[in-house]
Formats: structure tokens, sequence, C-alpha cells
């Protein structure tokens, strides 16, 4: 993994989940997120939307914010973004199912969304 990929992985924090035991869902919505357009170099803004079903470890939120501020000057594509931020997740968290959902704001008259899911047993076995 490059060096700037574990860095930003790094910032995320977890906290115990005291009730492993159940299945819920947290929601977790991130209407100012920013990166870079890594082709033309225009910002791209976004909302992201989190969903998850922790098992015994949730994300701790200030930790979140910072971890998405660092993307304000990457330049990476809205596919491989949203991809890498569900990657970092299920890496810290492990949980039992994780949605994501990028939805960009539009440029030259072009919206985007990107929708990934992590699903622990099917991922598993593969």
């Amino acid at each position: 993994m490059a060096k700037s990929m574990k860095k930003f992985r790094e910032t995320l924090e977890t906290f115990d989940n005291t009730y492993p035991q159940r299945d819920y869902t947290i929601e977790i919505v991130c209407p100012e997120f920013t990166s870079v357009c890594p082709k033309t170099g225009q910002p791209d803004y976004g909302t992201i939307t989190i969903r998850y079903i922790p098992d015994v470890k949730c994300v701790e939120l200030k930790s979140l914010k910072f971890y998405l501020q660092q993307f304000r000057n990457e330049g990476i594509f809205y596919e491989n973004v949203t991809n890498r931020i569900l990657d970092d997740l299920v890496a810290v968290l492990s949980p039992r199912w994780l949605q994501l959902h990028a939805e960009f704001t539009p440029r030259g008259g072009i919206s985007t969304n990107v929708l990934v899911e992590h699903f622990a047993n099917y991922d598993e076995e593969k």
C-alpha cells in the first residue's frame, strides 16, 4: 500500500460497539466532501453517505472528518475515491455490512453517483 494511502487510513479511529450482539444500522452523512479531478485539477464536491452494521467496532466521527478532509488536495477519480474510502473503513471496522454512496455535484452538465457495498461473509469467501 502506498505511503499516502496508509497515512490516510491511520487517521481513522474506532471505539468499542457496546451492542455487538445486535444488528443495527449507523448512517453518517458527510455533505461537504471535496477532492480534485486528476485530469483537470478542478475541485470535485459531493456528499458521502456511509451506512454500516457494526460488529465490534464503530468509527469515531471526528477522526472520520479529518480522514475525509485529507482528500481535499488528492487528485483521484470519483470511482477510486469511493472504493478507497470503503476499503479503509472495512479495514479498520470489519463491519458486518457497509454501504458507501458518493453523490458528486454536476460538472459540465453531468452528475455522477457511485455506490459500493461490503458484505462480511460474501467478501471473506472470495
